[in-house]
């Protein structure tokens, strides 16, 4: 029963104390609380909710909790009730010793906004300790001679509780001499004191048997008792006396162990046995037994382990004088530990973030810590900084605690860790410090977008690579990290020759490699132009372009193409005529080849890769030309056969060949008689068989011949209306289109006038072709009749020599070619031939192929002429009439015209009515064989 109605006592108290210090926190800006010490495990204290003014689900979720940097935690947070309990029981007397109010002092934070809101609890004191006696027994001598009202120090008395609990008083058993009295200064410990009232007799009483109880004022009252013991002694009249009563010393707390720290000194006026004096301390505890050291005989007291400010500064010690036969005197000993900075700043980081994302805004709170020193004054005062070179500062908040926040926006790219150091000294000397490391990761945004090397890339792969092949690879950098570094590629969608892009090349969307899905041809489209995106995988995604051109590389892959002569449909061998009064260097026939490629690979050269006659025939190396090498002999075959080469300078070299079969006689009729000549043979179908071919020939060429009478009456008449034209100042406004042949007209113009003569030396079967001829616009000029013609028969040719005395045959005319620096593209900053009898460069090997593949194509539609329109060379419907003759080479000279010594030069040279300024034709050697 007594303990439970001691249990509801104490729950009344806390009720009423609670509600007390609820009440006295109110004005004040903690929250204080009190509550008796040993409360059992989980005793309610308060309410922290309500008293913060939270919710109960805000609790959890805004990390409300208790912050403290006592080693041992008090008091815990309920955060389903929100109330603020005990963590274990408490003692008071181990907390706060005897210290008059008992306080402990933590903070509560909010964890979401960083807030403290600093707690008191006081403990308030019951009465669970009894007075104790530091000796439960006491022997004291006491003089008989002693007078009443002598009073006789007895042992020191503790009490742990304080105030009301603490001791009251004291009891002494019933006896007839003694009674007990207190002496009290002020707060400090109250000492016991025995009183004489009546003058003791040593023979009556020699040893008196006391109990001494000592009281405190608790509910319920605790008591202790001491046995005492009184030995009644002979007279010694003169006690120790201290030279004085109180002794006083200030030292420093790191003073070495062993150090002296004063002397105490007690004087008897007695002599022999009674004067000396021993000297010993009273009511000492365990710890201070232990740090300082007496010397019985001489007083000193020295340091016998090492002080500490922090942990007690100031000890008090009582110092007893005894002579031998007993009589004593006592002096206090004040000993005061003086603070040295012997304690480093201490740094405790009590909440913060080890990452922050780069978008984060200036002020953005990093970490909350707390710092202190233990050593007091300015020993204890501290500052706090930072490097200045990082993007942080620091905000003082309440109790000691700092912020630490960012003055700036961050960027990951540049520094993606930050170590922050947190220099904390206090203002000792010398001043101590302490360094606490801060790593901080910044999280990644996706605020980059990748980035090529280069603006743009230039691709420069051979024509014919195989497909799926790797041709280039492109790489973008994303400084990002993870997903938002992650890139991929992509083509943007866009056409070629009406086929998407896709369809010709790939990238790879991981890597970056492009691979070709076709085998490129140089001669289709030369180049491809490309935009590439790289897109990161952040969200939103970045990106980014990059222009790709892939250039095609020409590759020796065509052939030469030989235009002149051509190969005839029947499989027969083309002939050529070559008078025998022929003299070296004249020009038999001309081997005309393009070559679809371009540059190197365009660059023809032409040789003689076999005759039947070695020396007789030579072939000009750029021209094609063939030529005699040495005047005719009557000995010389009647036919012979030349293998021409025509090769390009690609690597490896591309070559085509042509046979020509050259008929050396003056006229088809001398072609007939040399061939009626050969011995018959002695089959008679073969004879016949000749026979009828020989028929064949004379009837085709006389027709042929009447239709050359009668297309040169033509020309003749229109040459002759063209004079008066001129003559009347009319120009060339009258001139047909035809009079102008372009070199698109080239290859339509050999195919009409193409003839073939193939005759077999092996057999007696010969015959003479004459292909069908195209009358359309035909170039028949005078200078046709100036030359001999080989199949015309002689007795016809007699107009043609009155013509020849008019208009005689005229080399090559140079005027027309421009100089080096007017021809166009490339070739003009080029130091070439300046008469300019071969394409030197790419661009003009190039323009070439495209007339002449242009002239071809048209003529085998049917539907052009020849001309175009004057001064165009057929190019004007094809490029537009701005495409005239001053906009490109010009390469008339190069193109042979069956059967004459002249080129398309002569030609439009003669029709203009210009006489040719230059050349290498054999015109008085012609004429003169005309003549005969």
């Amino acid at each position: 029963m007594a303990a439970l109605q001691k249990r509801r006592h104490q729950s009344g108290l806390v009720v009423l104390v609670i509600l007390l210090g609820i009440l006295g926190g109110l004005g004040a800006r903690q929250i204080r609380y009190s509550i008796p010490e040993e409360l059992d495990k989980g005793s309610f204290v308060g309410n922290i909710a309500d008293d913060l003014g939270l919710e109960l689900q805000e609790l959890g979720e805004r990390g409300v909790r208790i912050v403290s940097r006592d080693r041992m935690q008090l008091f815990s947070l309920n955060l389903r009730s929100g109330n603020l309990v005990t963590a274990d029981r408490i003692d008071r007397e181990e907390l706060c010793a005897q210290t008059a109010q008992c306080l402990v002092s933590f903070n509560i934070l909010i964890e979401d906004k960083l807030n403290l809101y600093p707690i008191e609890v006081e403990i308030l004191d019951i009465n669970d300790n009894t007075p104790r006696f530091f000796r439960e027994e006491l022997e004291v001598k006491i003089l008989e001679n002693a007078p009443p009202s002598s009073r006789f120090p007895l042992m020191e008395v503790y009490d742990l509780d304080v105030g009301m609990n603490s001791l009251q008083g004291f009891k002494l058993s019933k006896n007839s001499h003694f009674s007990v009295d207190v002496q009290s200064e002020g707060d400090r410990p109250k000492y016991p004191e025995l009183v004489l009232e009546h003058a003791l007799d040593r023979e009556g009483d020699a040893v008196h048997h006391l109990i001494l109880t000592a009281v405190d004022g608790g509910e319920p009252v605790r008591s202790g008792t001491a046995r005492i013991l009184v030995t009644v002694l002979d007279v010694n009249d003169n006690a120790p006396v201290f030279t004085q009563p109180v002794y006083r010393v200030s030292v420093p707390e790191n003073l070495p162990v062993g150090t002296p720290v004063l002397s105490v000194n007690a004087t008897d006026q007695d002599e022999g046995v009674h004067a000396e004096v021993m000297y010993s301390f009273l009511r000492v505890t365990e710890k201070i037994s232990k740090i300082f050291c007496l010397n019985v005989f001489t007083g000193e007291i020295s340091i016998s382990a090492n002080l500490d400010y922090e942990d007690s500064s100031f000890y008090e010690l009582d110092v007893e004088a005894r002579d031998r036969p007993g009589l004593l005197d006592r002096a206090k000993v004040l000993i005061t530990i003086l603070d040295v900075n012997d304690n480093v700043p201490e740094v405790v980081v009590t909440s913060g973030s080890r990452s922050v994302a780069e978008s984060m805004p200036p002020g953005t709170v990093i970490a909350l810590f707390q710092v202190y020193d233990r050593d007091s004054g300015l020993n204890g005062l501290v500052t706090c900084s930072i490097s200045r070179s990082m993007p942080f500062e620091l905000e003082k908040s309440v109790d000691n605690y700092y912020r630490l926040v960012t003055n700036t926006v961050l960027d990951r790219e540049q520094v993606s860790l930050y170590n922050i150091t947190v220099t904390v000294t206090d203002k000792g000397i010398p001043p101590l410090s302490t360094e606490t490391l801060i790593y901080l990761n910044v999280a990644d945004t996706n605020d980059n977008p990748p980035a090529f090397p280069h603006s743009s890339y230039s691709v420069y792969i051979p024509e014919n690579n195989p497909r799926g092949a790797s041709i280039f690879s492109v790489t973008a950098h994303d400084p990002d990290s993870h997903e938002n570094a992650q890139v991929t590629y992509s083509l943007s969608e866009d056409t070629l020759r009406g086929a998407p892009l896709s369809s010709y090349v790939s990238i790879n969307s991981d890597t970056g490699v492009l691979y070709a899905l076709h085998s490129f041809d140089y001669e289709q489209f030369r180049d491809l132009q490309l935009r590439v995106t790289a897109q990161d995988s952040g969200d939103p995604p970045l990106s980014s372009n990059v222009s790709l051109s892939i250039f095609i590389l020409d590759q020796n892959d065509n052939t030469p193409e030989i235009l002149y002569p051509a190969l005839p449909t029947d499989g027969s061998t083309g002939v050529e005529l070559a008078p025998r009064s022929a003299e070296p260097g004249y020009l038999v026939t001309k081997v005309v080849a393009v070559d679809r490629d371009s540059g190197q690979n365009a660059w023809l050269s032409y040789r003689l890769l076999k005759a039947s006659e070695p020396g007789l025939f030579a072939v000009g190396l750029h021209t094609g030309e063939v030529r005699t090498a040495r005047a005719l002999q009557d000995r010389d075959a009647l036919k012979q056969s030349l293998v021409v080469a025509v090769q390009d300078h690609g690597q490896p070299p591309l070559s085509a060949t042509v046979t020509l079969t050259v008929a050396v006689a003056d006229s088809i009729p001398d072609v007939l008689t040399d061939l009626g000549s050969i011995r018959p043979s002695a089959d008679p179908d073969d004879s016949d068989l000749t026979l009828y071919l020989v028929v064949a020939v004379a009837a085709v060429s006389c027709v042929f011949l009447a239709f050359v009478i009668v297309l040169l009456g033509l020309r003749l008449r229109r040459w002759h209306s063209s004079r008066l034209l001129q003559a009347t100042g009319v120009g060339l406004a009258g001139v047909p289109a035809s009079r102008f042949v372009g070199v698109d007209g080239v290859r339509a113009f050999l195919q009409t006038y193409s003839r073939e003569v193939s005759v077999r030396a092996d057999s007696r079967e010969s015959h003479v072709i004459f292909p069908q001829p195209n009358y359309a616009d035909t170039l028949i000029s005078g200078e046709s009749c100036g030359k001999s013609e080989p199949l015309l028969i002689q007795e016809d040719s007699g107009f043609c020599k009155e013509e020849d005395s008019l208009v005689q045959q005229a080399p090559p005319n140079t005027d027309w070619r421009f100089s080096q620096a007017q021809r166009p593209g490339t070739s003009g900053s080029q130091n070439g031939d300046e008469t300019g009898t071969w394409p030197n460069n790419q661009f003009d090997t190039e323009m070439l192929q495209a007339m002449i593949l242009a002239s071809a194509s048209e003529a085998a539609d049917g539907g052009s002429t020849l001309g175009g329109g004057a001064g165009t060379m057929g190019l004007s419907a094809r490029y537009g009439p701005q495409f005239t003759l001053q906009h490109v080479p010009d390469y008339r000279q190069n193109v042979y015209i069956p059967g004459s010594n002249a080129t398309l030069t002569n030609a439009a040279a003669k029709r203009d009515g210009k006489a040719p300024t230059g050349g290498n034709g054999n015109k008085k050697k012609s004429g003169k064989k005309e003549k005969k």
